[in-house]
């Protein structure tokens, strides 16, 4: 029984920061959006992604049993990343905002780590290994665009 109520913590956790994922990339998109329209449609896919995920993750939620949240990580008690990311849309200048998605990419890879050292059943494990893998690449492509962004600055 304590080992469903972590899978539902950790698997709750994940969909939280796949949600702040999600509001941080609409509001990049807003931000990006007079003079970066090149961006919106990389911006729109990591949100449908992190979208995704959440319907994955949400469905192990219920199969063990739990409710799966629909919120932020405000509660969490994993990375808070995307959260400092979502405030720091101050500026519409590129770099920022490549810049700031990057830092949400790297706390999607913290956050994902810190699940895989639960104790959790290996499907899940699997999905959740998966999921950092294909949002490793995320990041990498984030990385890229920010760090062709600098060279040009």
């Amino acid at each position: 029984m304590e080992t469903q109520k972590n899978v539902i913590e950790v698997l709750n956790d994940l969909i939280e920061i796949n949600n702040d994922r999600v509001e941080g990339y609409a509001k990049a998109a807003e931000a990006a959006r007079e003079n970066n329209q090149d961006l919106l449609s990389i911006f729109d896919r990591m949100k449908k992604q992190s979208a995704e995920y959440v319907n994955q993750l949400s469905n192990h939620v219920m199969q063990a049993g739990g409710k799966p949240r629909t919120g932020t990580t405000i509660s969490g008690k994993l990375y808070r990343g995307w959260m400092d990311v979502k405030n720091a849309f101050t500026s519409n200048d590129r770099l920022s905002i490549l810049s700031s998605c990057e830092r949400g990419e790297d706390a999607m890879q913290s956050a994902y780590k810190a699940a895989l050292t639960e104790n959790i059943p290996g499907n899940i494990r699997e999905l959740i290994v998966k999921q950092k893998n294909d949002l490793k690449l995320a990041h990498d492509e984030m990385k890229e665009k920010r760090d062709m962004e600098k060279a040009h600055a």
